[in-house]
């Protein structure tokens, strides 16, 4: 029966359903407002099986809601200052790049700011080029386009895109060679400029360090750099 009754009814008799009195409160949301007495009077059983009353219960929910939007906004300040710092790392590593004047420079300057600044525990060059007379062997693997074992990164080279998490063990030995078993996660970073460079490897002790759920926009950016820092020179 509707919360709208006749006048000439006595009060008494009006029965009301749950849901008519549910709309008749969703309708009228001021209604507390003109009847502010109610709110005293009016208790909601507590999870624990205690009574409190409305306002302590909207008070409650208010601070719950406050609780969660303070915590949604420390993820984001924290997200920000994340994203500042990876940016001075990268703008770090443009500078020393534009500094080095050979592959070698540039390779070794790569490994030295991966480990130091961006933490890698193990970093690791696969080149489709010859290496030159003083090239070193350190970190660096020049190999054929037309090796036999890169069918094992067919599918990521098709994808052109980094690739993170934990790779199928027959790629981590070969990425890693002796160091394969140390490797908890890795990441691997594809390296063109109009043809197939090679990719970057990058290993961590730590299981949890890559994962496939991790954005990629700053690794793809790191991979064209890097690119394009060899490219310069070769």
């Amino acid at each position: 029966m509707s919360m709208q009754q006749n006048s000439s009814q006595p009060l008494a008799d009006v029965e009301l359903t749950e849901d008519e009195v549910v709309d008749f409160l969703s309708n009228n949301p001021e209604f507390f407002e003109q009847h502010l007495s109610l709110l005293e009077q009016l208790t909601i059983p507590h999870p624990c099986g205690d009574a409190v009353s409305l306002i302590e219960r909207q008070l409650s929910m208010f601070r719950e809601q406050n609780g969660q939007l303070r915590s949604k906004m420390m993820d984001l300040v924290r997200v920000a200052r994340d994203n500042s710092s990876t940016h001075e790392r990268v703008h770090r590593l443009t500078l020393a790049l534009l500094e080095a004047t050979t592959i070698d420079e540039v390779l070794n300057c790569v490994q030295v700011k991966l480990r130091d600044e961006f933490a890698a525990d193990l970093v690791r060059f696969h080149l489709f080029m010859e290496p030159n007379e003083n090239s070193s062997d350190l970190g660096v693997r020049y190999i054929s386009r037309d090796d036999q074992e890169m069918s094992l990164f067919s599918e990521f080279f098709a994808m052109h895109r980094p690739l993170c998490g934990r790779l199928r063990p027959d790629q981590v030995r070969y990425l890693f060679g002796d160091s394969a078993e140390q490797v908890g996660s890795a990441v691997l970073i594809p390296l063109s400029g109009g043809d197939r460079l090679g990719m970057l490897a990058i290993g961590s002790y730590s299981e949890e360090r890559f994962h496939p759920g991790m954005g990629t926009l700053v690794l793809g950016q790191l991979g064209e750099l890097i690119s394009c820092a060899i490219l310069r020179h070769s």
